[in-house]
């Protein structure tokens, strides 16, 4: 059992069944086919692309030991444990534990609004502490425009000096590379081990020259190939590689980006229950499927001239 491995991960969407329930199995392999042939180094799941919010307690607290049961080396999987109740977060960081998934990503608190520094190092603290493990890793989830609870450098510090290494890292969504590079910097970011990870593969290569360690992203699902690509050509940022990445990252931006993953894993696996969406989210229109269709093969097109 060992920290996350550094690199490309994607936020994994999550499948359902036709009752709304969590199809386990199937994100097990889908999760697979993402750091195989979808050419990332490890997954989020039930983050916010997963909609791990609107997936039950009961079904979240079964899926580190499917991962287990799969073979899943742990060192690729951080898996996500964030809630509102402290203790329910404690429940699902000490699932993840007992099935050997060390690493987790903890959204903060995120109902009652403007806490207090105080209270969000409580938060954590006590988060920490009641798991009670020294093999724990975890990430810290900041995500403002969705939590509307930002996690302050000073509270992000504060956690790092007081706990080591348990405090591992930090997924920072806000889509403002100052942002991710202001925690890598006041932390040390990998150089200290800990592990900022920008949301956008846009900012690859400007966060891994900045002290982050690679990102998480939700359209890294279609698109982890393109970064992966991008990371193995010799001119790396210059490369015709990564004018890709940045063009299916613009794609992406366009539409609801879990209901466009969703879609676009529906295409490729020929699987249309891909498509279902845990209320209030709904799938994209026929309107915005037609225009995804046709961006995707642009974007097919683009890669095809740049070889």
């Amino acid at each position: 059992m060992s920290k996350a491995k550094r690199g490309i991960y994607a936020a994994a969407v999550s499948p359902f069944r036709e009752d709304g329930t969590l199809h386990v199995q199937k994100l097990v392999a889908y999760c697979q086919h993402l750091i195989t042939a979808g050419g990332c180094d490890g997954v989020a799941p039930t983050g916010t692309t997963g909609e791990g919010n609107s997936i039950s307690h009961r079904e979240r607290m079964t899926l580190p030991a499917a991962f287990a049961d799969a073979g899943f080396d742990p060192s690729r999987v951080i898996f996500g444990t964030g809630s509102c109740a402290t203790q329910d977060a404690v429940d699902l960081t000490s699932a993840a534990m007992s099935a050997g998934f060390v690493n987790v990503l903890a959204l903060p608190p995120f109902y009652y609004k403007d806490p207090s520094d105080e209270g969000l190092y409580a938060y954590f603290s006590r988060l920490v502490e009641k798991v009670g493990d020294d093999r724990l890793r975890v990430y810290l989830y900041h995500f403002p425009q969705m939590s509307m609870t930002p996690i302050p450098v000073d509270v992000v510090v504060r956690l790092k000096q007081t706990f080591g290494p348990l405090i591992a890292g930090l997924k920072d969504s806000s889509g403002d590379l100052s942002q991710s590079l202001a925690f890598a910097d006041a932390t040390g970011g990998v150089d200290a081990g800990f592990d900022v990870y920008p949301s956008s593969e846009a900012f690859l290569f400007d966060g891994l020259a900045g002290g982050c360690a690679g990102i998480i992203s939700g359209s890294t699902n279609a698109f982890g190939a393109y970064s992966r690509a991008a990371m193995a050509a010799a001119e790396g940022p210059d490369s015709d590689a990564f004018a890709l990445v940045k063009a299916a990252r613009a794609v992406a931006s366009k539409y609801p980006l879990m209901a466009a993953m969703k879609q676009l894993e529906a295409w490729r696996s020929g699987d249309d229950s891909w498509i279902r969406m845990a209320p209030p989210l709904v799938p994209l229109s026929a309107e915005q499927m037609a225009r995804l269709k046709a961006d995707v093969e642009d974007l097919k097109a683009l890669a095809r001239a740049g070889r």
